[in-house]
């Protein structure tokens, strides 16, 4: 099954931008070539311009602390896993404090070292990282990988605490929905939103054997996917056989 998320709020939108930017980073910080480790430099360099945004860290642990009292609630249920549930607090609470620990923006010690910015500057220019541009990174490039991968987990380790934070909240919020099967006729499917609920995230889980894309839309009242197919020319058409996926909505 393929897994398509949709965010109903640019606060979810930037957390799922983030963890893919730092999924994506350990990836390649984990390889040994010096060409993964480049794309490692500018994957960093992008989660630095995504979490620039002033109220980020604020958004981050205000919803750790709403988490926390929420989970708070269900002590003494006798249907929840005491045990479970002081594991997870427990996560919060040290993802809060190591976060809140931090002072600026995510990744504003990094933009202290002259070097790492004299190279984000031109990585966005094509071709801008050449030798005869940045001699000392063309140098850098030749350091064996071990050496090249501890510079990386050091400049790294600045933005963990955040990257820890934001895996927990998305962790949390996936969990709380329950996929419901539902049935597209004709490609086309559409449901009202219940109201006095606010939901966060959409999850659609399809069958990649089933050659279905799907576009989805939606706000606080009503979600609506439509499926697509590729066509040999290359471009994507409606759909217009019956589907069946998995759909689940988070708050």
């Amino acid at each position: 099954m393929i897994t398509y998320e949709y965010p109903f709020n640019e606060r979810i939108r930037t957390y799922l931008r983030l963890e893919n930017l730092f999924r994506r980073l350990l990836d390649l910080v984990a390889r040994d070539e010096a060409l993964d480790h480049h794309y490692a430099l500018a994957s960093l360099f992008e989660v630095m311009d995504v979490g620039a945004r002033a109220d980020l860290k604020a958004d981050v642990l205000r919803d750790l602390d709403r988490q926390k009292q929420v989970l708070n609630g269900y002590r003494g249920n006798p249907s929840i896993a005491q045990a479970v549930l002081d594991e997870v607090l427990q996560q919060i609470e040290h993802c809060h404090n190591q976060l809140a620990s931090l002072t600026g923006k995510a990744g504003h010690h990094l933009t202290e070292n002259d070097w790492l910015m004299s190279i984000r500057s031109r990585i966005g220019i094509p071709g801008g990282t050449c030798a005869f541009d940045l001699p000392a990174y063309y140098a850098w490039q030749h350091e064996t990988g071990e050496q090249r991968r501890a510079d990386l987990q050091g400049w790294i380790a600045t933005l963990t605490p955040l990257a820890d934070a934001i895996s927990l909240l998305l962790s949390l919020l996936r969990d709380s929905g329950v996929a419901q099967k539902v049935m597209a006729s004709g490609g086309q499917y559409q449901q009202p939103l219940p109201q006095g609920r606010t939901f966060q995230l959409l999850r659609l889980s399809i069958d990649p054997a089933l050659g279905l894309i799907p576009e989805i839309s939606g706000n606080r009242l009503i979600v609506s996917i439509r499926l697509m197919q590729l066509q040999d020319d290359d471009r994507l058409h409606a759909g217009n056989q019956d589907a069946v996926f998995d759909l689940t909505l988070c708050s």
